[in-house]
C-alpha cells in the first residue's frame, strides 16, 4: 500500500467512525440546534462524494454538501502528536493526529 491509499484508508476509517482523531466543530456549526448538529455529523459520517473536484490527491480529506440551503464543509488535517505542529507524515498514525473540522462554508 502505497502513502496515498493509507492515508486514505486512515481518513476514511477516523471519518466513519469519529475515532482515531479530533472532531472539532465551529460556531457556526454549534449555534444549530441539537438535532440539525446530529443531522450534519450523519451526513459527514456517511460522506462518499469523493471527485476530482473535491479529493484532487485522493486522500479522502475534504467534502462538502448543503444541509438546509447551507453548504456544509469538513476537512481533515494533519498534526503531530502535540497539537503544535504539522505531522511530519500523515500516512504515520504513530506521529500524527487527525483533526477533522465542520464549518459552514462562510466559515472557511
Amino acid at each position: 500500500m502505497d502513502k496515498t491509499e493509507k492515508i486514505r484508508c486512515l481518513n476514511d476509517a477516523f471519518r466513519t467512525s469519529f475515532v482515531g482523531g479530533r472532531v472539532m466543530l465551529t460556531l457556526g456549526i454549534r449555534s444549530k440546534t441539537e438535532h440539525e448538529v446530529t443531522e450534519i455529523l450523519e451526513r459527514v459520517l456517511n460522506f462518499n462524494d469523493f471527485n476530482k473536484g473535491n479529493d484532487p490527491y485522493q486522500e479522502h480529506d475534504f467534502g462538502k454538501f448543503e444541509h438546509k440551503g447551507e453548504k456544509i464543509i469538513w476537512k481533515i488535517d494533519y498534526y503531530d502528536k502535540s497539537l503544535r505542529y504539522g505531522s511530519e507524515d500523515a500516512s504515520d498514525e504513530t506521529i500524527t493526529t487527525r483533526v477533522l473540522t465542520v464549518m459552514t462554508a462562510d466559515e472557511w
